[in-house]
């Protein structure tokens, strides 16, 4: 059993193929999905979802790209969610200087808001970043890490700068990068962290895995991330799929 932990099944591209792709994805292994809102349709088409299926859950937060949006009413639509039964995380939050549609300033604000939010709500809070890894460690470290921890989504950093995430009390999420033949550092961060720290993702329909890469990305494809896991390794597919799954279940608070 393998549980993609951040995907976008909510994306307009998946729209009226949804149950299609869920079928897809259990024949490849797949039981378990958490779909990802990021603003306002994304959010509301996650919680669908997560109501319709019983395999599917929901995360929910402000991307760090729609920081200049977010407003105190914006706030109050998360926060009425936040209580949902499916709802299990707030996210995907965090810092983004690479398309910079808002200053540092306001992208840290927002920040640090939707960090205090998850701890206040007893969630874990899922982390984007891009571009901005070191500041990401800084806001999160002067934070704090609740209870219910956190996970750094599609991490893209080496094995050093992982354990300093793990430190805080974070998880951290591969996706179909570690795949990518140039992305030793990546690999490697991947082969030497803790089995019970890592958990697995596709960030579909982006980030499609080899030997799909390039091409639309599917939760599916969970399962060719978990294989290249297991070859890093040197274990069995089936022995990083139960791993992975359970601790998903374990910071999500779900029972299997």
């Amino acid at each position: 059993m393998i549980f993609d932990t951040h995907t976008h099944l909510n994306a307009a591209v998946f729209s009226g193929r949804e149950a299609e792709e869920i079928d897809k994805a259990r024949e490849f292994g797949v039981t378990k999905m958490n779909i990802v809102g990021f603003d306002a349709p994304t959010i509301a088409k996650s919680l669908a979802l997560a109501t319709e299926f019983t395999n599917l859950y929901a995360t929910i937060g402000w991307h760090p790209t729609e920081a200049g949006t977010y407003t105190a009413e914006v706030e109050a639509m998360i926060v009425a969610h936040l209580t949902d039964p499916k709802v299990i995380a707030l996210g995907e939050i965090g810092l983004d200087y690479h398309w910079m549609t808002a200053s540092k300033a306001v992208q840290e604000a927002v920040f640090r808001r939707q960090i205090q939010l998850s701890k206040k709500y007893h969630l874990p809070f899922v982390v984007h970043t891009r571009e901005a890894l070191e500041e990401t460690y800084a806001i999160i470290k002067s934070e704090g890490v609740g209870s219910r921890g956190g996970i750094m989504h599609a991490f893209s950093g080496d094995y050093a700068a992982a354990k300093k995430f793990l430190d805080l009390g974070m998880m951290i999420s591969f996706a179909g990068v570690v795949t990518f033949k140039k992305a030793l550092e990546l690999q490697e961060a991947a082969k030497r962290l803790p089995l019970d720290r890592i958990l697995v993702e596709t960030d579909a329909p982006y980030l499609a895995p080899v030997p799909f890469r390039g091409r639309e990305n599917t939760p599916a494809y969970s399962k060719f991330v978990v294989e290249k896991i297991a070859e890093l390794r040197g274990v069995s597919a089936e022995e990083v799929a139960q791993a992975t799954y359970e601790n998903a279940l374990r910071v999500f608070k779900l029972d299997d």
